[in-house]
C-alpha cells in the first residue's frame, strides 16, 4: 500500500492523540475537509494494510501516582530471548518488552522491560515474583529505576506532511544536508 497524501494528512492529523470531545473522528474529518465516515474508513483501511499497527492512549504514569517505574534490563543467551520475552511480556504488570543488541564489551544486556509501580519496594517484589514464578533466576539482569521524566508521548512519524519513519518500527533517523 502506498501512502496517498490524505492518509499522511490524516496520520499527522491523530498521531498527536484523538480530540477530546464527543465524537473526535468527526472535529479530524472537519479539519480535513473531509466527511466523519471518510476518516473512519481510512483508519480502517490503514490499519488493515499495516500503516497503522494499533491505535492506543498514552497514560501519565506519574500523574496518576505511579513514581516508581523500572526498567529491568535482561542477559538472556541469543536462543532463550525469544521464549523469555514472551513469559515477561505475558505478565499485566509488565508494560513493555523488547530486545535490543548487546553493546559488547560495556553492556551485556538484551532483554528490556518496564514494571510502573506506587513505590520501589512494590516494584521489586513484583519483580522477584516473575523471577521466581518463572525460574529466572540464572539470568543476570539489572533494575533501573527512572529518575525524573523529560518527556512522554506516543511515537510520531509525520511532520508537516512528510513521512519521517516506519508507520509500524522506530521513527528513522533524519539525515542532515549541507
Amino acid at each position: 500500500m502506498v501512502l496517498s497524501e490524505q492518509d499522511r494528512e490524516l496520520i499527522a492529523a491523530i498521531q498527536g492523540g484523538l480530540p477530546l470531545v464527543a465524537r473526535p473522528y468527526a472535529a479530524i474529518a472537519a479539519r480535513l475537509g473531509l466527511h466523519e465516515d471518510e476518516v473512519i474508513v481510512r483508519l480502517a483501511a490503514l490499519q488493515q494494510a499495516g500503516m497503522i499497527k494499533r491505535m492506543g492512549v498514552v497514560v501519565k504514569h506519574r500523574a496518576l501516582g505511579y513514581n516508581a517505574n523500572a526498567m529491568v534490563v535482561w542477559d538472556i543467551p541469543d536462543a532463550e530471548v525469544a521464549h523469555i520475552g514472551a513469559l515477561l511480556a505475558g505478565e499485566t504488570c509488565i508494560t513493555l518488552c523488547y530486545q535490543r543488541p548487546r553493546r559488547l564489551p560495556e553492556w551485556r544486556y538484551n532483554l528490556f522491560c518496564m514494571i510502573h509501580g506506587r513505590e520501589r519496594d512494590s516494584v521489586l517484589r513484583r519483580l522477584e515474583q516473575i523471577v521466581a514464578l518463572h525460574g529466572l533466576e540464572k539470568f543476570p539482569h539489572t533494575v533501573l529505576f527512572s529518575g525524573r521524566s523529560f518527556k512522554q508521548r506516543g511515537a510520531h512519524y509525520v511532520e508537516t506532511g512528510k513521512l519521517t519513519g516506519s508507520l509500524h518500527g522506530s521513527p528513522s533517523r533524519k539525515k542532515a544536508h549541507g
